[in-house]
């Protein structure tokens, strides 16, 4: 049999014969559009040799448009009756590349390193995967991102699906609306942009929102080590719990108090009187950096 992509009619026997009823829970919207996952795919620019890290496979139609490439997939699915499938299901549709893919049943928020990857046959040597490729359920997707990240250096891009208003979020730059925690806490990584807009009905069932593709390429050099990635979210953390203050205010606990935040701020270079959504990770990083860290 030849390697070919779900459809919409396997989509759903598969998910008949699997008992599956998508749940809102976990954000279960199937993808079933061959031509939005050979996209995704293409964009994740990876083909024979390297190795992608899916999570949340679901059913398989991403899954399939990757292995499509040449590359091989470690996989990881919180639901244990979908990751039990999935081996069968790329058998079915792509025999041939049944030996570069590998799923594990766990949580993509409690991966710490590339030994708690699923390997698949082909993959000789250490696990390094090089992207990151998913459909992302909202609530989770920016934890999910920045986990993976942390955890395993050797990812050098990411392309996700994620909600509309999630992309638009990670994407976005100092000054805007949206530009909030998300959007600086993906920067610590990289530069993300947003790839393009992806219509409901290529989803089952159809999800009450759009969505977009993001796409986000590491830096060359880290900004720093755990530690100091660590006491630059807390900044973060204090400076958009309260954004409508100006910074002295917002990370005045943080800090002890509103004089001592504004010391940390002027030794950082930073005006006390701005506001968090002015600021990029560079000067979150500056303020940690000020503070000791």
């Amino acid at each position: 049999m030849t390697h070919r992509l779900l459809t919409p009619p396997d989509i759903r026997q598969l998910a008949e014969r699997l008992n599956i009823r998508p749940t809102k829970a976990l954000g279960q919207n199937f993808v079933h559009d061959g031509g939005t996952v050979r996209a995704i795919a293409a964009a994740a620019e990876v083909g024979r040799g390297d190795v992608v890290l899916e999570v949340g496979p679901g059913l398989g139609s991403l899954t399939l448009a990757l292995l499509h490439t040449g590359a091989a997939v470690s996989a990881i699915e919180l639901d244990s009756v979908l990751a039990e499938a999935l081996d069968a299901t790329v058998a079915r549709f792509a025999p041939e590349a049944a030996g570069r893919f590998a799923v594990r049943h766990a949580d993509a928020l409690d991966l710490t390193g590339p030994g708690d990857l699923a390997r698949p046959e082909s993959c000789e040597g250490e696990l390094a995967p090089v992207a990151l490729v998913a459909n992302l359920p909202y609530n989770v997707a920016v934890p999910i991102i920045v986990t993976a990240l942390g955890a395993l250096p050797s990812l050098t891009h990411v392309v996700v699906m994620v909600q509309a208003e999630v992309g638009e979020r990670i994407a976005a730059e100092p000054g805007s609306r949206i530009y909030g925690i998300p959007s600086v806490k993906i920067q610590w990584y990289g530069g993300a942009r947003r790839l393009r807009t992806v219509g409901r009905r290529v989803f089952w069932p159809v999800p009450n929102v759009d969505s977009v593709v993001v796409g986000i390429t590491r830096r060359r050099e880290p900004l720093g080590d755990e530690c100091l990635r660590e006491a630059t979210f807390a900044v973060v953390d204090a400076a958009f719990a309260q954004r409508r203050k100006t910074l002295r205010a917002a990370l005045a606990r943080w800090a002890g108090s509103a004089v001592e935040a504004e010391r940390l701020l002027r030794a950082a270079g930073i005006d006390p009187s701005a506001r968090g959504e002015a600021l990029r990770i560079e000067d979150f990083r500056a303020i940690a950096l000020a503070r000791g860290a």
